[in-house]
């Protein structure tokens, strides 16, 4: 069997720390499966299949990346994909709060996953989505941050 992980995020947009934490993810599992979670209660700036677009774009040379959406619970997806390892990236204390609920919830929900914590390398721990969303949106450049496709996308949504 595979020791394949699961890591799952709205990625709206992704950002070079979701991607560290993929890569780094794939010195220690031969597969990552990366769920993009469909929330309807959160208003996207990225469409979903922007956003799978994306993905698939800058993870296509990793052969062993499967790039996927999904919508309902975390652990029922973790299940029809076979899967019992969540693998998550942590910054700070309150992802880790945050993160450690959300663990002991799902292992109520599916008792055999595993969730392993990473913690994100310092160039990227102040990295978050909403932050990367309003530096373009007021005209700032996110070199360093985000991934070019990513700028460039977000550039021609929020710069209207």
């Amino acid at each position: 069997m595979k020791n394949t992980a699961i890591c799952a995020g709205s990625f709206d947009p992704p950002t070079l720390g979701h991607f560290n934490i993929i890569e780094r993810g794939l010195k220690i599992f031969d597969t990552i499966i990366v769920g993009l979670g469909i929330n309807l209660a959160k208003q996207p700036i990225l469409t979903v299949a922007e956003r799978l677009d994306l993905l698939k774009q800058i993870l296509k040379n990793h052969k062993n990346v499967e790039v996927v959406s999904f919508d309902g619970l975390l652990t029922a997806f973790a299940r029809a994909k076979n899967c019992r390892i969540l693998l998550r990236g942590i910054r700070n204390m309150s992802d880790y709060e945050y993160e450690s609920q959300m663990a002991l919830a799902n292992k109520a929900l599916y008792p055999e996953l595993e969730t392993v914590f990473m913690m994100t390398e310092g160039q990227y721990s102040h990295l978050s989505s909403t932050f990367i969303r309003e530096i373009i949106a007021s005209g700032g450049s996110c070199a360093g941050m985000i991934h070019p496709l990513v700028e460039k996308m977000l550039v021609r949504k929020l710069r209207k």
